[in-house]
């Protein structure tokens, strides 16, 4: 699909799908996702793949039955974030429903900051609003899409919703630098970061096996003394549901790179957790682990709209460092 044609089909998505009435898109969008599924092109057996590891006791049928009810909530996704635009206050305050709030409150209102680091679960710019709507706006950082015009609309969006949008690439602006400002300001940054295959990326294990995620929300914290709060998120009914778990600690012991470590495995694991209550609303459709690679083979991120976990900082800007 060239461009132009991308643009378009995500332009008619926000023109159409807001006035239709809630039956209908949610049956539309249930269609198409049952559509994609039995293509069976290479994001659904890649999405059969990354569930084959979360839940290897399924056989052939169990698998391919939790495959179409993934497709079925990556779907929900899109209808919603389609939808987002025109839902009230009381439906957000309504349909979305978190646990351990008070870990992100506290953080705040001691004036430390917090870094939200999530999955690619559930619903992230429904959550996002909810938060924005409690009081408490946000930065993130978004890979810049193709076309640019696809980006622009996707960050009016967001910043529609509440929300700071750092684009990752080409926006003239120091992405880590702004993060740790905000952070020493005492406010909140979300960071969606279970994914990043990319060389600068930390080697975990997860589900038993390598792969790697951004170093970034993990570093960002060590330098900015911000809280570490990792999120699970999954739909429950007509309801999303999310967990904002405690903190995680910066260890006493060890460099950099060894807290680090310590810390984004703390993440994983709590993911992990997560992800295997929930495997439906895991909307990870592109190739994760280690061994699904080709050697040496460097992955961006999925041409989703989802924010990215910032790249860890190599150094401080001078102006970081001096506090101003």
């Amino acid at each position: 699909m060239t461009d132009r044609l991308v643009y378009w089909a995500y332009a008619l998505g926000w023109a159409v799908l807001k006035h239709l009435p809630e039956r209908v898109a949610r049956g539309l969008f249930d269609r198409l996702a049952d559509y994609a599924w039995r293509r069976r092109g290479k994001r659904v057996l890649q999405l059969e793949a990354n569930l084959r590891r979360v839940r290897p006791e399924l056989d052939e049928a169990g698998l391919r039955a939790l495959s179409r009810a993934g497709m079925r909530s990556y779907l929900r996704y899109w209808m919603e974030s389609f939808r987002l635009p025109v839902w009230s206050r009381e439906r957000v305050a309504r349909d979305v429903q978190v646990a351990g709030f008070g870990h992100l409150r506290e953080a705040l209102e001691s004036g430390r900051g917090a870094v939200i680091a999530l999955p690619h679960m559930g619903n992230w710019d429904l959550a996002g609003t909810w938060v924005a709507q409690l009081g408490y706006p946000f930065t993130t950082v978004a890979e810049r899409l193709k076309p640019e015009r696809l980006f622009d609309r996707f960050v009016a969006f967001r910043e529609g919703q509440g929300m700071e949008v750092l684009a990752l690439t080409g926006g003239g602006v120091n992405v880590i630098g702004t993060l740790a400002r905000r952070l020493r300001e005492g406010r909140l940054v979300c960071l969606v970061g279970d994914r990043d295959l990319s060389e600068a990326g930390i080697e975990v294990s997860f589900f038993g096996e390598a792969t790697r995620m951004p170093a970034g929300p993990a570093a960002l914290c060590q330098r900015t003394g911000a809280a570490l709060l990792p999120v699970t998120l999954w739909y429950d009914g007509p309801v999303l549901r999310a967990v904002i778990h405690p903190e995680v600690a910066v260890p006493e012991e060890g460099d950099r790179k060894a807290r680090t470590l310590a810390m984004t495995q703390a993440m994983a694991d709590l993911w992990e957790q997560g992800i295997r209550e929930h495997p439906e609303d895991w909307h990870m459709l592109q190739r994760f682990w280690l061994a699904d690679l080709p050697a040496r083979e460097t992955v961006g991120a999925a041409a989703a709209p989802r924010p990215e976990a910032a790249p860890e900082p190599a150094a401080e800007p001078a102006a970081e460092a001096s506090g101003s």
